[in-house]
């Protein structure tokens, strides 16, 4: 069983800043890509931004310059730092990682519950 939780969300007012936290649990032999994912009210579920286990990152054009990736493979955590907060940027925000559970395993991926981020004045 492997295990996301991610902490950090919430309300902000534009222009301000939040950092999303996913921390993993459960048996895991290693994590090969992480990343952060966002649905909005109405819409599909999207791809904001991925870090690769040698430190790639790859982001959304919307969010790029604002928002910044970053994992900590000690333990098993990825963040996701975001300014300039916008309304669109509005959205259940999702953990996702790409990993083993043994050696002899293939890469599964494996979803956070999710967390609230709204920003509104």
């Amino acid at each position: 069983q492997v295990h996301l939780v991610e902490s950090g969300g919430g309300l902000v007012q534009p222009g301000g800043s939040l950092r999303l936290s996913c921390a993993t649990s459960g048996t895991i032999f290693s994590i090969n890509d992480m990343g952060w994912y966002r649905q909005a009210p109405g819409k599909q579920r999207e791809l904001v931004a991925g870090i690769t286990r040698t430190g790639s990152t790859h982001y959304v054009d919307s969010v790029k310059a604002r928002f910044t990736i970053s994992r900590d493979n000690a333990k098993n955590m990825t963040y996701l730092q975001m300014n300039d907060l916008n309304s669109e940027d509005t959205g259940v925000y999702f953990c996702n990682i790409r990993a083993r559970t043994a050696a002899w395993t293939g890469n599964y991926d494996y979803w956070g519950q999710g967390t609230q981020v709204t920003v509104s004045s």
